[in-house]
Formats: structure tokens, sequence, C-alpha cells
């Protein structure tokens, strides 16, 4: 070819139109809308860098945005299915839906274009952060920042946060109905926890270190770009150079080394400045015409590697984590993109073609597993719905013990961690399940606080009457009247038992009190009846000594000389003093011995008990115990009434004998009842009269 040929041209190439990396507006006119708004927060990402003192939701938007390819997809089924007219042909729709997913690698590749460490974000597992507690959340925060890349955890740090506010929250309603329901003034309440500081601490750290590392990234993206921007104006002026073929070759590929060195630039210039590249290398491929051995060399190179690529892509197809597999094929996109070059003209379109429909594969995969997780979280929230059906039922109800409450608080608590551990649920639902379950929470705490508001009051009370039975207790601890005070000590330690809780931080010094007092009181009594009981020990030997010398009394024959003998007994008997109360069987012992000897002289039976119970008429006097007097009226009484009720039954049987001879047995046996009936019932009224005769 002749000199004036190469002159020829690159005349004609150099009038090719160019993309200008500054006139973008067509560009931009095609960029989706995520792209659009991810340039909203660039320019606001610019803006706090300038004002340090920016809240923290302009910081967080300030943050680059991760991928979201799963909503970029849906946007664009949307507008495509508006876009794509039912009637065209099947070719036309399955091109467009190519062109669909491709567009999303491409909006993802500018995405990661600016961000290095994309492939190490996702490489980063995500736990089941809702279901963690609030330690447990803060310590995963902590591990991330020590161990992990701050521009590589945006989206982990956020969905960490997210939950960790959100049950943090939760407990902040709780304590603060807690502090209304005490009487507290909604002006006067202030919350916070150690963990909360804690936390806290670590999310500014992670602030302050990711606003570092984004003012260090506008400057490094910005030079980067201006790097390659240098590299394409070199890539332009091969055409005007005048060297040797081989040199301008070399050359080319430095360039191509140099520019894929580069590193990476801002997202919203990364396509234009890629297809502004991409023209000038076809362009200088297109010079090459002039040498069709270093042109077809190259291509075959690069046909060579694209059909790798290619090979590859539908590999993936068959790769079980969808996620990886699209990973991966954002990697193959952009070596296609940015490290391969053009093939011949031949095989562009069938190559392509398949790249496409490879990721057509993917990327349906893809969205079918988004689905089936979409699914997932549907059963998850219909699983939560039922967990709130659950508190509801509870917060419906009324209870009116503190243990039930406490029995449905621990209920409560176990449906609490059942929610967050059912996983997430549609976006769509998060926040009215949320709601949902914060509000049926909240009915239940203001019905338990109500209950204890007044539980606490009702417990005030009680605090008042104890310090009343304290006051008592107190005033009577000294007294020496042991027969009056003892049945009040006895009655008010009863009246405590019986009155109920009193106030947590007042029941341990109440409760000292009275038994101090109490105790004081019954100690001096034991003190008391120790004396008593050794002066009873006394009389129980003494009344044994007597008890023996009438067992061996014999009679002299003179009824009256032994009767007043028996009497002596008897008055002796009444001045040996009260035994201990275990001893008391001695008494009876001493009846059955009167009883002997009474029998043998033929007294009176009437005449035998009263000297008998003169005894015991001594010991109720002695006593000075109405009560026991009382009774023993009672008693007497009563035993009047029913011998008099069995002689008059008796009575009315001996109407059923009016034919029968007196002689009869049955007649006899009956008579003879009534008679005794009759002489018991003369003994009764005699001791009624002298236990009257106390009063």
């Amino acid at each position: 070819m002749s000199q004036s040929d190469n002159e020829n041209k690159k005349e004609e190439l150099s009038k090719k139109e160019t993309p200008e990396i500054t006139q973008n507006s067509q560009h931009q006119e095609t960029t989706s809308e995520s792209t659009t708004e991810e340039k909203k927060v660039e320019e606001s990402f610019s803006e706090e860098v300038e004002h340090p003192k920016a809240t923290t939701n302009e910081l967080e938007e300030a943050m680059v945005a991760e991928s979201t390819f799963v909503q970029d997809t849906e946007d664009h089924k949307k507008a495509k299915a508006e876009d794509i007219n039912i009637e065209d042909d099947d070719d036309d729709h399955e091109e467009a839906i190519i062109d669909e997913h491709k567009k999303g690698v491409d909006d993802s590749l500018a995405e990661d274009s600016e961000d290095e460490s994309a492939t190490e974000r996702h490489t980063i597992p995500k736990k089941d952060y809702h279901s963690m507690s609030k330690e447990q959340l803060t310590d995963e925060l902590e591990r991330l920042l020590k161990n992990e890349k701050i521009q590589a955890i945006k989206e982990h740090v956020i969905e960490i946060r997210t939950e960790f506010n959100a049950k943090f929250d939760e407990e902040l309603e709780e304590k603060k109905e807690d502090f209304l329901a005490d009487g507290g003034n909604i002006i006067d309440f202030h919350y916070s926890t150690p963990l909360k500081n804690r936390f806290n601490s670590l999310y500014f750290d992670y602030r302050e270190k990711r606003n570092k590392y984004y003012q260090q990234l506008k400057q490094d993206l910005n030079a980067n770009l201006n790097k390659r921007l240098e590299i394409i104006e070199e890539l332009k002026g091969l055409l005007d150079v005048e060297e040797n073929i081989n040199t301008t070759y070399n050359h080319f590929k430095d360039i191509q080394d140099k520019w894929r060195t580069a590193g990476p630039i801002p997202r919203d210039k990364y396509n234009n400045v890629w297809n502004t590249y991409h023209h000038h290398v076809e362009n200088f491929y297109d010079f090459l015409h002039l040498n069709r051995e270093f042109r077809d060399m190259d291509f075959k190179h690069n046909l060579d590697q694209k059909l790798k690529v290619i090979d590859r892509a539908e590999e993936l197809a068959q790769e079980e984590d969808t996620n990886r597999a699209f990973r991966e094929l954002q990697m193959l996109h952009k070596m296609w993109k940015e490290e391969l070059g053009p093939v011949a003209k031949d095989y562009r379109e069938e190559i392509w073609e398949r790249f496409s429909n490879a990721t057509k594969v993917i990327h349906d995969r893809r969205q079918e597993y988004f689905e089936n997780l979409d699914k997932e979280f549907e059963k998850n929230w219909e699983k939560k719905q039922q967990i709130i059906e659950k508190i509801r039922e509870i917060a419906d109800q009324d209870f009116s013990s503190h243990n039930k409450w406490q029995q449905k608080i621990k209920e409560i608590e176990a449906l609490r961690e059942e929610f967050f551990k059912a996983g997430k649920v549609p976006k769509s639902k998060n926040e009215e399940t949320w709601a949902d379950f914060k509000e049926t929470v909240r009915r239940f705490n203001r019905k338990k606080n109500s209950f204890y508001k007044n539980l606490k009051k009702q417990q005030y009370d009680n605090l008042e009457k104890k310090k009343e039975l304290i006051q008592i207790a107190e005033d009577n601890k000294d007294s020496d009247d042991f027969k009056t005070i003892t049945p009040l000590m006895k009655k008010i330690q009863s009246d405590w038992k019986n009155i109920g809780h009193v106030p947590r931080k007042d029941s341990d010094k109440v409760w000292k009190q009275f038994k101090a007092a109490c105790n004081y009181y019954f100690e001096r009594l034991h003190e008391n009846r120790s004396e008593e009981n050794k002066e009873e020990m006394e009389a129980f030997g003494n009344k044994k000594e007597l008890l023996d010398k009438i067992r061996s009394f014999e009679h002299s024959g003179d009824k009256e000389e032994d009767l007043k003998t028996i009497k002596s007994f008897i008055a002796e008997w009444k001045t040996l003093g009260r035994v201990p109360f275990n001893k008391r069987f001695i008494e009876g012992k001493f009846n059955k011995a009167l009883d002997q000897l009474f029998k043998k002289l033929d007294v009176n039976r009437t005449k035998a008990e009263m000297l008998k119970y003169e005894n015991k008429i001594q010991a109720l006097n002695d006593a000075d115990d109405d009560h026991k007097i009382r009774n023993e009226h009672f008693f007497l009484s009563k035993k009047i009434e029913e011998t008099q009720a069995e002689i008059r039954q008796l009575e009315n049987n001996l109407q059923f004998f009016s034919n029968v001879n007196d002689d009869n047995p049955l007649v006899q046996e009956v008579h003879k009842n009534i008679e005794d009936h009759k002489a018991q019932l003369k003994v009764w009224r005699e001791k009624l009269k002298k236990v009257k005769s106390l009063y």
C-alpha cells in the first residue's frame, strides 16, 4: 500500500464519530433509574466531605450503594413489560430479555468499577442477624470491624444496625411504659444501657473509618479517571504517529496493559469512558487493516480468549450456587469488556449471541432463586403471623395473680424469641409485621404494668398494716401479763401471715422489726415458763408419791374414818399444784385410784364423783382462765341435754313393752339404763352448779 493510501486511511479514521466523554447526555438517557440514583448518592457524598457535621442518615447515604441486582431486574422487567408489544415476534422478545440481562450486568459492573472490594464483599458470609440477640449483634459488629475491610462490610453493618435498633427500641418502649406506669413524667425519662453505649461506640468507629476511606476513594477515583482519559488520548494519537507499524503495534499493547492496571473510576463515568476507549480500540484495529498480519493475529487471540469466557459462562449455568455464578459472570463480562479486544466481524454476532444466551440462563436461574426465596419469606411471614396471634390471645386476657402474670411473662418472652428466629419476611410486609408485633407486645405490657401498679398500691397498704402490727408487738413485748399478752402476740403473728406482700425494698426491714419484737417477748415467756416448769416438775414428783400412798391405803373398816382420810388425800392433791402438760396423765390415774377406794367404801356415786370433781374445779379456779371455764360450762350443759334426751328415748321405748311382765329381762335392762342415766344426770347437774360458782 502506498504512502498516499496510508494518509487517506488515517484521515478517514480521524473523521469517524468519536463519543466525547464530557458530552454524555445520550449515555445518561439510556442509564437505568438505579444508576441515576447512584449518581445522586455520589453527589451527596461530595457534600458530606465538605460538611463533616452532616447527620447520620446523610452520612449513610453518602456511602457508595451496593449491588441490588434483584430490584434492578424487577424494575427493568416492569419497564420492558410496557415497552415490549405482545404482538412482537418471539425473536424480538427474546432479544429484549437478553438486553435486559446484559443491562443488569453492565449496571453492576459500573457499580463495582469504583469498588475493588466487591468480590470480597460477597465472600463475607451474612449471618441470620434477625435471630441474634443484641449482645450477639454487638459482638458481630466488633468482629467485622477488626477482621474485614471497611468498604466491604456496609451491607452487613446496615443489617446489624437495623436489627439492633429494632430490638433496643422495643426494649426502650417497654421501659418507658414501666416508667410512666410508676407515675414518672415523660420529660424525665431517659434510658440507655452499657450494651447500647458499646454498640454506638463501635458504629461511630465504623462511620469514621468509612468516611475516611471514601474521602480517599474519591480522590483516587478521579485520579484514575484522569489517567484513563490520558490513555484514551494516547490511544487516539496512535493514528497520527509516523513510525514503523511494528513499533506502533507494540505501543498499542503497552497502552492496553496500562488500561488494565489503571484502577477503578467513578461509576457514573464508567460506561461512557469504556465505550470511548472501545471505540478508539476498534479504530486502531481498522487502522491495522493496513497490516493484516497484526490484526488477524490479535483477532485470533481475542477469539480464543472469548470462546474460553463463553465456555466458562455456559458451565456456570450448571452451578448450584446462583449467587456465586452471577458474581463470576460479572467477572467474565468485565474481562470481555476491559481485557479482551474485538474479533473478526464474521464471528462477532455469533459469539456475542452465545455469551448473551449463557448470561440469560444464569440470570433466569438467579431470578428463580430469588422467587423461591420470596416463597420462603412468605412462609416465615405466615409463621410470624401465627406467633403474633398467640401473643394477641395472651394480651387480650386478664390475670389476677402474680404467679399467673409471671407465667405469662415467660410465655411472651418465649414467643418473642420464636418471632426473631422465624426468619425474614417479604420486604413489602416487613414494616407492617414489625408494627403488629410491637403493638401486641405493648398491649400485653400495658396490662402487666397496670396490674403491678395496682399491686404496688396494695403492697403499700399492706405495709401500713404490718407497721401497725409492729407497733402492737413493740408496745407489749415487755409485758409480764403473759396470760393476756401471749394470745395477743400469737394473733398478730397469724395476722401478719395473712396480710400479704409489701414492697420488696421494705420487706426485709419490717420483717426484722416484727420478728425482733416477737422473739424478745417469747424469749421472756420461755424464761418465765422455765421457772414454772421447775415448780410443775416438783408438783409432779409430789403427786406421784401421794398416788403411791393412795394405792397402798388399807381400809380400817370404819367408813367415816376412811372417808375422812380419802378426803384428806383429795385436799392434799389440790395443794400440790399444776404438773407439766405432758405429765397430766397422772390426774387420770389419781381419779382411778379414788374410784377404787370409793367402791370399797360403797360411797354414793354422786357424792364420789363430786369429791373427785373438786380437784378439777380447783384447777379451773387456779388457772383463772375464763375461756376454759366457759368451755367446761358448755361441755356440762351439752351432757345434760344429751342425758335428758337419752332418758326420754328409753322411757318411750318402754311403751313397746306395755303387755310384757316387769320381770322380763329386756324390760329390766331398760329400767336399769333409765336409772343409770338419771344418776349420771344428777352428777352433771351438780358439776354444772360448781362451775357456775366460779363466775
